[in-house]
């Protein structure tokens, strides 16, 4: 409801001809204040709805855990903002109702969110995936592609076809990354391994989902795994049809007992937390977060989830083997050669691309069967 409120004061104040809002925080003197601090709210956005049982449930219980542990601030929460300026009033509104920091947590809040972030200066954002960042918007993400590496080692070795089905939103470079990182995994333990790639164009569309699911697992796929928003349809369409899946973005086991194996997933709550600690204590500039910060699978800030009845012992040691020595540095997810699906070399024999690089990606694969969308 306070979404809803906020919309609706906001298109009222909206609807006043030259009503334009005015750079904040200016403190007596000209001085700005420090990004973060001074506020009476915290600010979350969502592209989607609180159980989507993917991204947004994620985000979701990260903004939770800020709740709980700064009982004497506010928070304010707004589902379903779209990736236009819309996003711009909504937060707009939040600042005007106290946020001094806010979350805006779809990629395709970036844009919007830095130009809010430019009229308040004294504002702290901190924005989720994003690749571009202010003197006030520092983005936030996670190495999402290992635990899918993990995901992918898992599903070779319970498929019987060798044929895997990965089911995307847009071609963007973390969803091109995750699709990567999932083939090269699969390929780890078997070479023969493919992975057929369907883009929907949407973050959470169910038909389109279980559109694209169907026909997957029609043309031969037994594992079925995904970057979308919402999952919910996609592990469901796969339980259904009696074949397995893994989970993304948060732990949705219990909607598949027969076929779920694994799922890479995200562990904002401590993030979010040190994050919002960081702006409040004035500490926003120079920090950690103020420019791109990637949490990785050794920092706990992305997981792999416990594995599905149906996954043999074997297979769990060999896969928590292959964790550990991601963890510990000694295996690489992207180590080179890496060619893409015409065979051209993209990262060289013995090179590791960091996050930065590969953050970059506009290829798929050797083994990835299927087209990025023009």
């Amino acid at each position: 409801m306070l979404g809803v409120l906020a919309l609706s004061m906001l298109v009222s104040a909206c609807s006043q001809p030259g009503a334009a809002p005015s750079p904040s925080g200016a403190a007596e003197g000209g001085e700005a204040a420090a990004p973060g601090t001074g506020g009476s709210a915290i600010g979350f956005i969502f592209v989607g709805t609180k159980d989507d049982h993917g991204y947004n449930q994620a985000a979701y219980i990260g903004s939770e855990a800020v709740e709980q542990a700064f009982p004497d601030m506010k928070v304010l929460r707004s589902e379903n903002v779209p990736e236009t300026a819309e996003a711009e009033r909504v937060m707009e509104q939040m600042i005007k109702n106290g946020a001094k920091i806010i979350f805006p947590t779809s990629y395709g809040h970036l844009e919007p969110s830095l130009n809010v972030a430019k009229r308040h200066p004294d504002v702290a954002f901190f924005h989720q995936g994003g690749l571009k960042t202010a003197d006030n918007l520092g983005t936030y993400f996670g190495t999402i592609w290992e635990p899918n590496y993990l995901a992918g080692v898992t599903a070779a070795q319970m498929s019987k076809t060798g044929k895997l089905g990965f089911i995307v939103s847009v071609p963007i470079p973390q969803v091109l990354l995750n699709v990567n990182a999932f083939q090269l995994g699969a390929q780890s333990v078997n070479p023969d391994a493919t992975t057929s790639v369907v883009f929907t164009g949407s973050w959470c569309d169910p038909g389109q989902q279980a559109n694209a699911a169907n026909s997957l697992i029609d043309a031969g796929a037994d594992v079925l795994g995904q970057h979308q928003d919402c999952t919910k349809t996609v592990i469901e369409t796969a339980e259904r049809r009696g074949v397995m899946s893994v989970g993304y973005h948060t732990d949705a086991s219990a909607l598949a007992p027969e076929g779920w194996l694994t799922g890479s997933v995200w562990n904002w709550s401590d993030l979010f937390v040190d994050m919002t600690r960081t702006a409040i204590d004035g500490s926003f500039k120079g920090s950690i977060y103020d420019g791109k910060y990637r949490g990785m699978l050794k920092d706990d800030v992305v997981q792999l989830t416990d594995f599905g009845a149906s996954v043999p012992e074997d297979v769990r040691t060999y896969v928590l083997e292959q964790k550990q020595a991601i963890i510990d540095g000694t295996l690489h997810p992207f180590a080179g050669p890496v060619k893409d699906q015409e065979g051209n070399v993209k990262i060289e024999e013995g090179a590791e691309p960091d996050a930065e690089e590969l953050e970059a990606t506009d290829y798929l694969v050797e083994g990835v069967i299927g087209s990025i969308p023009k």
